[in-house]
């Protein structure tokens, strides 16, 4: 991201005072109006800095992020999440100290005056004076040249993402011209290929997989696709496998106008998928004029097949109907891609799901129950990781690991790392605001779903399933099932939120209904499972007895 643009004129008073807090400019601390010391990150600080600067005038993202961020590539997440954490410091619940002005930026509504917290004699003066005029002065008294100093500040949750002056790309599905049973060998490699890598380069804008997939088998002009995604350029293409040869053809267009900026073709054998890849990438990379260097990557037949069986359990995990029957075969394929390739990381990864999702989902339990399934999960994910550290997918699941087991932080970190390495990836997005779900940061999860539905016009429905724990959490549930039923089709799994929904709606028979359809898939839950199981988890103060009331409501067992 660049940070080239003119700095923003700062002119700022020593100390500016909001509800009861007052923050003082020159030391970036926030403080109560008695002197008492907030905490508050140190970035977080520097946001309020910038908008203590202008009180009462709207900051752009782009202002903000330029400030506090001037030579480091950030997510806007990055910023969302200072701007909840200074809400959550001085209480502002209703958003009405620091003010969310929709695609203009934030304002801090901060009270027109100036006091010393520290100097109750100058705040009584202060009063006095006031009082005597009859109203509220503006009283700015020394303007804070040292606020602009932000270098060498840490980056909290920070992965390169999109940004304003980031070129836009998606890229559409190649189609397949295999027969027989070639075809849909590969199904959507190339594409999800370049889609990570160009995602990672760190100055391209990438639209996630699920929304520029969703234009396959579909006669659409560039241009309306441009418009709807929002996007400089579109990649599009074929690839064609016959016996050990691989046949890729792409093409870029010019999203504004629909014109051809460039096109090849690559004839390679099959083990040679990978490095296609990243041809067809440094290409593209040079024609839009960013470009991106990285070494050729390892590629072979075996590792390719191993990516097959990877695909075809990916593809089962993505489906609406996914169950407890094909979590099993997820662990079928990806054993057979450990068979075909042991060295590569993708059988590993699926094994981690799909235990992952036994213990979530309390699928299998005859044959181990939750803390040997997220053991043998961990275990799986880890040697994901060893074998490719630069595999998002394989920090995503780990991430989702470490937050089933109540390690909060490490799963934080994680998940800060695979958005990092994929920011096009909606669903690591979204996995991500389970932590901060289950520790009570809660508006933070909610702008972090926000900022996943940015990269992803199109999104999964399982962004609405998360929208509506987010909402349940805050106690809205009539917005949370609002947000469930936008799903085009409720998974198993997601009807026991709906219990939980309906329950805290007063929809004694909804909630029955809906948590029968989930023990039908895990039969055997309890109230006292369910407490043991989140109970060092879901720390938010009073969600988990809310929860567990209201399963019992639905009529979940003792």
């Amino acid at each position: 991201m660049s940070r080239k643009a003119p700095e923003i004129d700062l002119k700022s008073a020593e100390t500016v005072t909001f509800r009861d807090f007052a923050f003082l400019t020159k030391s970036n601390e926030l403080r109560t109006v008695d002197g008492k010391a907030v905490n508050l990150r140190s970035q977080s600080a520097e946001v309020l800095s910038v908008l203590a600067a202008r009180p009462g005038e709207i900051v752009s993202k782009d202002a903000l992020m330029q400030a506090v961020w001037p030579d480091t590539f950030v997510t806007d997440d990055s910023l969302t999440q200072c701007i909840a954490d200074i809400r959550r410091a001085v209480g502002d619940d209703a958003h009405a100290i620091v003010e969310t002005l929709p695609k203009r930026g934030y304002r801090l509504n901060a009270d027109p005056f100036c006091a010393d917290p520290n100097a109750s004699a100058g705040a009584e003066r202060a009063k006095t004076r006031f009082s005597r005029r009859g109203f509220i002065l503006a009283a700015i008294v020394l303007v804070a040249a040292a606020i602009g100093t932000y270098y060498g500040a840490e980056i909290w949750r920070s992965a390169p993402v999109r940004s304003t002056d980031m070129p836009k790309i998606a890229v559409l599905p190649f189609e397949d011209f295999s027969v027989g049973a070639d075809k849909g060998y590969l199904s959507d490699a190339v594409a999800e290929g370049i889609i990570t890598e160009l995602a990672r380069s760190k100055t391209y804008a990438v639209i996630a997989r699920n929304s520029s997939f969703r234009y396959r088998d579909q006669s659409v002009d560039a241009r309306q696709i441009g418009v709807e995604l929002g996007v400089d350029y579109l990649l599009e293409g074929s690839q064609q496998k016959i016996g050990d040869r691989l046949n890729v053809t792409a093409q870029l267009l010019n999203a504004q106008d629909g014109s051809h900026l460039w096109a090849n073709t690559y004839n390679r054998e099959i083990g040679d998928l990978f490095v296609v890849q990243q041809e067809i990438i440094r290409t593209l990379a040079d024609r839009v004029g960013r470009r991106i260097q990285r070494p050729l990557p390892k590629s072979d037949a075996a590792q390719v097949s191993a990516l097959h069986y990877h695909l075809m359990a990916i593809a089962e995990m993505r489906s609406s109907a996914f169950t407890a029957a094909g979590n099993q075969l997820v662990r079928q394929l990806s054993l057979k891609a450990i068979e075909a390739d042991p060295n590569a990381q993708f059988g590993y990864i699926g094994l981690a799901w799909s235990y992952r999702h036994d213990a979530t989902f309390g699928w299998h339990e005859q044959e181990h129950n939750r803390d040997e399934a997220l053991k043998r999960a961990a275990e799986y994910a880890d040697k994901a990781i060893l074998l490719a550290p630069d595999d998002a997918e394989a920090h995503h699941v780990r991430a989702r690991i470490h937050t089933e087991t109540g390690e909060i932080e490490q799963a934080l970190a994680r998940f800060d790392q695979a958005i990092a390495l994929n920011p096009s990836n909606s669903n690591i997005l979204m996995g991500s605001t389970d932590p901060l779900l289950y520790i009570g940061r809660t508006d933070e999860a909610i702008d972090r779903i926000e900022q996943a539905k940015g990269i992803d016009p199109f999104h999964p429905d399982l962004l609405h399933w998360q929208m509506g724990w987010a909402l349940w959490q805050k106690n809205d549930c009539r917005g949370a099932l609002a947000a469930m039923r936008k799903m085009s089709r409720i998974p198993t799994g997601a009807h026991r939120m709906l219990a939980g929904i309906h329950a805290c709606l007063g929809n004694d028979r909804e909630a029955k209904e809906a948590l029968a359809v989930f023990l039908q898939d895990s039969p055997g839950q309890s109230i006292s499972q369910e407490r043991s199981k989140w109970e060092k988890i879901w720390t938010a103060p009073g969600s988990l007895d809310r929860w567990i009331e209201h399963m019992r409501i639905a009529g979940l067992p003792e």
